[in-house]
């Protein structure tokens, strides 16, 4: 029991990790927590676009884990260029370390959902990837572009970071972004 315990203790760090875009209608920045909740939401809600056959608790699970590994790394905007493969390699010691915390088998299945959506090759880590990179595109959606525009990320750097992982794990959600993103362009919610 208290390995549990001190495996959800640890785990409350996560709502220190501050992201760098706002929660609709607040001024302070989300939490790495707040995201991967919202995410595991997303998901639930999202489902019936998702490929048929699609295992939603495990994708829900991969979710609330992916970001785990940033208790001890920090949150790395998604629109940061190079310096992936190390930051993946520290967030990789730090889930083995989280993870190890609870029992060896509880902590093996944590670590191959990581490593499964970190892979990205079954259609529930495809599905929990697109939505990983559709809610930070939405919120600033509805936040006309806030993150966008306070760190200077354009368009076509969005395009390119998020069109590949949505389009590959829900088609319909990367035809609604898409659409979407174009009208921002126009109104000139993106940075440089």
């Amino acid at each position: 029991m208290q390995t549990v315990i001190d495996f959800v203790l640890e785990l409350d760090k996560l709502k220190g990790v501050t992201r760098k875009i706002k929660p609709l209608g607040l001024e302070r920045y989300e939490n790495s927590a707040e995201h991967s909740w919202q995410l595991a939401l997303l998901a639930f809600s999202l489902a019936p676009h998702a490929d048929s056959g699609i295992d939603l608790d495990r994708t829900i699970k991969m979710l609330l884990v992916h970001d785990i590994g940033e208790i001890d790394t920090g949150d790395t905007m998604a629109f940061v260029e190079g310096g992936w493969e190390e930051r993946k390699a520290a967030e990789q010691a730090a889930v083995k370390r989280i993870f190890g915390l609870l029992p060896q088998a509880q902590a093996a299945e944590l670590l191959a959902l990581w490593r499964e959506f970190e892979d990205g090759t079954t259609a529930e880590a495809r599905f929990a990837n697109a939505v990983d990179r559709a809610m930070p595109v939405l919120l600033n959606l509805a936040n006309d572009g806030q993150s966008w525009r306070e760190n200077g990320i354009g368009y076509e750097r969005v395009v390119a970071r998020v069109r590949a992982p949505i389009e590959a794990g829900c088609p319909a959600l990367w035809r609604h972004i898409d659409a979407r993103l174009q009208e921002a362009r126009q109104r000139g919610w993106f940075g440089i």
